[in-house]
């Protein structure tokens, strides 16, 4: 049976009936737990769009199909409501006030159309459960779970006010307190699972999702913690697998914050470190690279749904963005996606370019097998952030320069001719250019033709 998005500007079907089976659906690379797979291929996850709660925008086939004509293959999506022309998840009454017993139907004939959509493109989906900034300050003010706007509960009996006028890191709100762990609220703990429970029905029917809790959280740990287990065991009652992740606030990754999920690989499949994305240079390479060095007996894929950065952010420039992009690429990264605009890139022409350049990369270059030069102790005459390497030692080496620039590459020890080819990353339509040669068994330079970010692919 087909169900058509009521309150939606296009009224394009969306399918009642599962999606057709695929092989093996998203999993953890076996021979390399740092990358994902989908159905049965690794695969590189990158992507970029205009907006974070994709459900619920208009013009939505359009950008999907936009995003996946310039290689992207990843998205993310809060199940967030608190922007212009959004629904709730929650049905009113004819006296404008919400039932939480009641679910809106356009909400979830959104949501599912998303899932369709997206699984069809084979275009991998990251969803944040909770969004903190849903629920305070004016966001709040139309909340569902606002006492004042539903009738199933006031103030006394639910422990929930009707205004939170602070930021939501302050943590007023103890909407996020009600698991089992913290307050043991089982009045707003029933309607969490009760929302938690609808949104599963849809995409547990689905392969293609990594589940992450919350957006940026400085919360207790035990809410998150609460929903993983949640999601694992509702998932396992149908027979299916499922990634989970919690997103800590802390720009530091050395911060306390995100010791929950790098010591908990039982609860917390993959590792979503997003907010490195707010460092620059030479200290965002290393950050990623203690991660790893973290997590090295515990190895999962670090995922970055968010990529900061443009001339309209307070997060840094579009250089930034593209930077980090590019650094997180080579730096062993499972997923790259840019940030919506103000203060990302969204899908925007130098979006674009990168993608295809990314996936023309990803065609000459198996970065499942590479080594990324943590130290770049084989670029030599090199200073802080003027070229990054990974590399698949004595076959293929391959060099991001951010803005021009030279370094000598170290082939001692790899005896024979190397074919070096560059790639402008901003070009319409990126390509390799004509093959030079070099003689290994010594360090080489090599000089970028202009200025710019680029790649130089070195093969023996």
């Amino acid at each position: 049976m087909l169900v058509l998005c009521t309150s939606c500007t296009s009224n394009a079907p969306v399918g009642g009936s599962d999606p057709e089976p695929t092989e093996e659906g998203l999993a953890i690379y076996a021979e390399n737990p740092a990358y994902w797979s989908y159905n049965g291929r690794p695969t590189v996850l990158i992507g970029g769009s205009r907006e974070d709660n994709l459900f619920q925008i208009d013009g939505l086939e359009a950008h999907l199909e936009a995003l996946s004509a310039a290689g992207g293959n990843y998205i993310r999506n809060t199940l967030s409501s608190r922007d212009t022309g959004n629904v709730w998840a929650f049905a009113r009454n004819e006296d404008g006030l919400y039932d939480l017993e009641r679910f809106d139907t356009a909400y979830f004939n959104r949501l599912q159309r998303l899932l369709e959509w997206t699984h069809e493109r084979d275009i991998i989906v990251q969803f944040e459960m909770w969004d903190r900034f849903d629920f305070a300050r004016d966001p709040w003010l139309s909340n569902p779970y606002r006492p004042a706007n539903n009738i199933n509960y006031d103030t006394t009996a639910s422990g929930l006010q009707d205004l939170y006028p602070r930021h939501p890191g302050s943590n007023d709100n103890p909407f996020f307190f009600a698991v089992p762990a913290l307050d043991s609220n089982a009045l707003v703990l029933k309607y969490q699972r009760k929302y938690i429970d609808k949104v599963l029905e849809i995409a547990l029917n689905y392969g293609h999702i990594l589940y992450c809790m919350d957006n940026e959280t400085n919360g207790d740990p035990a809410w998150g913690a609460y929903w993983a287990q949640y999601l694992k065991e509702k998932a396992a009652a149908r027979g299916k697998t499922i990634f989970t992740t919690e997103m800590w606030d802390a720009w530091d990754l050395k911060d306390e914050e995100h010791l929950a999920t790098f010591d908990h690989p039982e609860l917390y499949d993959f590792i979503d470190i997003s907010q490195n994305n707010h460092n620059k240079g030479q200290e965002h390479w290393d950050n990623l690279h203690w991660v790893r060095e973290y997590i090295r007996d515990g190895k999962r894929p670090l995922n970055h749904v968010k990529i900061y950065g443009a001339e309209t952010s307070r997060y840094g420039s579009e250089r930034d963005a593209l930077e980090r992009f590019w650094r997180s690429l080579l730096g062993g990264a499972a997923s790259i996606r840019f940030h919506r605009p103000p203060s990302g890139l969204g899908l925007s022409a130098p979006v674009q370019q990168s993608l295809r350049a990314a996936r023309l990369l990803l065609d000459s270059f198996d970065l499942h097998e590479a080594q990324p030069d943590v130290t770049s102790e084989k670029l030599l005459n090199r200073s802080d952030n003027e070229a990054f390497l990974s590399y698949i030692d004595g076959r293929t080496y391959l060099l991001y320069f951010p803005d021009g620039g030279a370094v000598d590459l170290d082939l001692t020890g790899h005896e024979g001719t190397a074919r070096v080819q560059w790639l402008s990353i901003l070009d319409d339509r990126p390509h390799w250019q004509q093959a030079a040669t070099i003689a290994g068994g010594k360090p080489q330079p090599l000089e970028v033709p202009g200025s710019g970010h680029w790649l130089a692919l070195v093969q023996f």
